[in-house]
């Protein structure tokens, strides 16, 4: 029974390690704002989703054009047609796990839809409203 008790306390030790993934979130908002003059906003981050934005191909979009509004469902990539899985923390624990990651698609995406990269408080608002979703 002993062992039936701590192999059962193990499992359950490594199923919640598992499913609290490390969360680069908090460390991402600390290197966009390392004085802490910034006050990130999820709403502010929501209306920036859903703003639309003239492409180069001279139709709209915004963020919501690849990954929908409701940030807990798959969305799909506007082009290619590829699954993009959940945005929303809440969900999916796997999609904020690395800084590089994140940097890497706000660049490409941030372009993409808005001609530009996002500035240090945009990606902060867009974390928070990730976050809090």
């Amino acid at each position: 029974m002993k062992q039936f008790l701590f192999l059962l306390f193990i499992f359950l030790l490594l199923i919640n390690q598992a499913s609290h993934a490390d969360n680069a979130i908090p460390e991402m908002m600390k290197t966009l704002n390392p004085e802490g003059t910034l006050i990130f906003d999820a709403d502010h981050g929501q209306q920036m989703w859903t703003q639309e934005h003239p492409g180069k191909d001279g139709k709209s979009r915004s963020c919501t054009t690849c990954h929908g509004t409701d940030l807990t469902i798959d969305g799909k990539h506007a082009r290619s047609g590829k699954v993009i899985k959940p945005m929303a923390v809440s969900v999916n624990q796997q999609r904020f796990t690395k800084t590089k990651k994140i940097n890497k698609w706000f660049k490409r995406n941030c372009k993409w839809t808005w001609g530009r990269e996002c500035t240090a408080q945009e990606k902060g608002d867009f974390l928070q409203y990730f976050q809090e979703n």
